[in-house]
């Protein structure tokens, strides 16, 4: 995996926790609207907003580099509409980031002893 796939899962890992974050503080704003006077749902709405704008653009950036079948890149866009999905977006980005390390250590450990 080059540098620039790597910055891009990285990316989109850090902003799914919170895109699901916002989006379950915006669920409860909007219960807190309609039970009681506190009405945080504009600027909850907003942030929540902007968060889903950077998931999707850093969602199709990791897509067109990591070259995922439509399977697995529809499945993180599908994930990101679910109020907790950026949650197990995020385990799973980070498990192909560890898998990704290995491979490489495991890559070079190989050309060093067919170098050798």
């Amino acid at each position: 995996m080059d540098l620039k796939t790597a910055s891009a899962l990285r990316r989109l890992r850090l902003v799914s926790a919170p895109e699901a974050i916002s989006f379950l503080l915006l669920l409860v704003c909007s219960v807190l609207k309609r039970t009681t006077d506190f009405n945080a749902v504009p600027v909850m709405g907003m942030v929540h907003g902007v968060l889903f704008i950077l998931y999707v653009i850093f969602w199709l950036d990791a897509w067109n580099r990591t070259k995922w079948s439509a399977r697995t890149g529809i499945w993180f866009f599908v994930l990101s509409v679910l109020p907790t999905g950026g949650f197990f977006a995020e385990r799973r980005l980070k498990r192909e980031a560890e898998d990704a390390v290995i491979a490489s250590r495991a890559r070079k450990e190989q050309e060093g002893t067919v170098n050798a």
